[in-house]
């Protein structure tokens, strides 16, 4: 079982659980798995025949859960999911799982609050590889093919083009066309390579813009379903002024590591940001805490990757580089500026060894992007502090 597992089975016992992720990146077979273990019937939204049984809620008594798959794609269904577990909460559990973002999506309009625990599933990633597979051969098959299950196991990166191929396709085709009413979807693709090589580099979207030949509002308007839909996450600069930090330029990551097309080093970037991203969305689905993954950038051009927040405060500094002897003095700078608990520069071809100064690490992906490193305790957040 996926690693949210044992959260998600403990939460299912109090309230209902929303599980949200990427398309394709594994959500429907946790959901069947956690099935298995409670008993129960699972109904996708996009089947005929489950459709009918959701609407009409036809599944049996002696169905401990109830499994809901796309639910989000049903007319007001918050409002819906609201009346059925009000209702139906003495007889069953239920676990609800899409690929829009579950917790956010506007769609009905009656508030869950208090009903539901939120988790989301990522990608496979070095802290999460399934059995056979060493960590060496994992980091090859991240950088080459991705973390989505599929091509990840099959590790054939003719095929992983055309898996790749066919789920943006179909995330724009029929997930954003029917969700969210954007018509373009021909634009919309050309943002999304847009994107691709610009990973690692601040955006400015009035170039996009212009390239693209749409106004600034749409540009925005359809950067934030590509987030809603998981396809890509936005990575916003740090700064103590929130209004400031909007008006910079931000940074758009993948959740697919393999649709980055720019070089070893942005795809590089890429996956550090996916790892960090992952860590962050358990601690924070796990805790309740608020935790941000932004950037920082001075008017002088200094720059590191990655800094963690953990309630508006800098605990971590990440630099990703494939490989470099010594830390970058940017690294050092803002180490000592903002005073975080730690500041590491992690490198993609380097001895599997760590090393330290204080609070300035240099260490491998392989050494650092592990299991222990993203601990499901609550030491994970206070290790944070």
């Amino acid at each position: 079982m996926r690693y949210i597992g044992p959260y998600v089975i403990d939460d299912l016992s109090k309230k209902m659980v929303f599980v949200g992720g990427p398309r394709q990146c594994g959500k429907t077979t946790f959901a069947q798995a956690v099935l298995r273990l409670h008993g129960g019937r699972y109904l996708n939204w996009d089947a005929d025949e489950d459709r009918h049984v959701i609407r009409s809620k036809l599944w049996s008594d002696h169905d401990r859960l109830v499994v809901l798959d796309e639910l989000h794609k049903l007319p007001r269904w918050k409002t819906w999911i609201k009346g059925v577990f009000d209702t139906q909460r003495a007889l069953h559990e239920f676990l609800v799982t899409g690929s829009a973002r579950l917790d956010v999506y506007r769609r009905g309009g009656d508030s869950l609050l208090g009903r539901y625990h939120y988790w989301r599933l990522h990608p496979f990633t070095l802290t999460e590889i399934p059995r056979g597979v060493s960590r060496q051969d994992a980091l090859s098959r991240l950088m080459s093919v991705g973390g989505f299950p599929e091509p990840f196991l099959d590790n054939d990166e003719r095929e992983a083009r055309r898996w790749r191929r066919e789920r943006v396709e179909r995330v724009l085709r029929d997930d954003v066309r029917d969700l969210e009413g954007v018509r373009n979807i021909a634009l919309l693709d050309l943002l999304v390579e847009a994107l691709r090589v610009r990973v690692g580099s601040p955006i400015v979207l009035d170039r996009i813009a212009q390239d693209l030949q749409v106004a600034h509002k749409t540009l925005k308007h359809w950067l934030e379903v590509l987030e809603r839909m998981y396809l890509i996450f936005i990575v916003r600069p740090y700064a103590t002024n929130l209004a400031r930090a909007l008006q910079k330029p931000f940074k758009a990551y993948f959740f697919d590591n393999a649709d980055v097309s720019g070089d070893e080093g942005a795809r590089f970037e890429n996956l550090v940001a996916t790892h960090l991203l992952k860590r962050i969305h358990f601690l924070e689905d796990y805790s309740g805490e608020r935790i941000e993954l932004r950037y920082v950038r001075d008017k002088e051009k200094r720059e590191v990757d990655f800094v963690v927040l953990l309630n508006g405060k800098p605990v971590e500094l990440y630099e990703a580089k494939t490989s470099d002897s010594a830390p970058s003095a940017s690294l050092v700078y803002f180490a000592e500026r903002l005073r975080p608990r730690t500041a590491t520069q992690v490198l993609l071809h380097a001895p599997l060894r760590t090393w330290r100064k204080g609070k300035l690490n240099l260490t491998s992906a392989l050494a650092l992007l592990t299991p222990r490193w993203a601990t499901t305790s609550v030491g994970a957040i206070e290790a944070l502090t």
